[in-house]
């Protein structure tokens, strides 16, 4: 769990194509070019600020990673925005908005 506007370095990577217009676990049809998440146990509609290179603000709409050492998913969308998509994983920032 990432407590509420604590700032915490986790191991992230990056999901798309083969996933993309597929159910989120919260319902919701998965768009890769959206800024979204995926979390083992966070609230669905959590809002983080993940950064690497750049920083961008993403929503938790499903449930993931489930690769061993890894704490995040994000969509490709996210990964490009913050500049991740081309190491496929990384060390981020995350901070949790609420």
């Amino acid at each position: 769990m990432i407590p509420l506007l604590t700032t915490l370095s986790v191991i992230s990577s990056w999901y798309g194509p083969g996933f993309h217009g597929s159910l989120s676990a919260n319902g919701e049809r998965y768009n890769q070019h959206a800024l979204t998440a995926a979390h083992k146990t966070l609230p669905f509609g959590t809002r983080l600020k993940v950064c690497y290179q750049r920083c961008a603000i993403v929503r938790v709409t499903d449930r993931g990673p489930f690769i061993p050492g890894r704490e995040l998913d994000l969509s490709k969308g996210a990964a490009d925005a913050i500049g991740l998509t081309d190491s496929g994983v990384g060390r981020i920032k995350v901070t949790r908005l609420n």
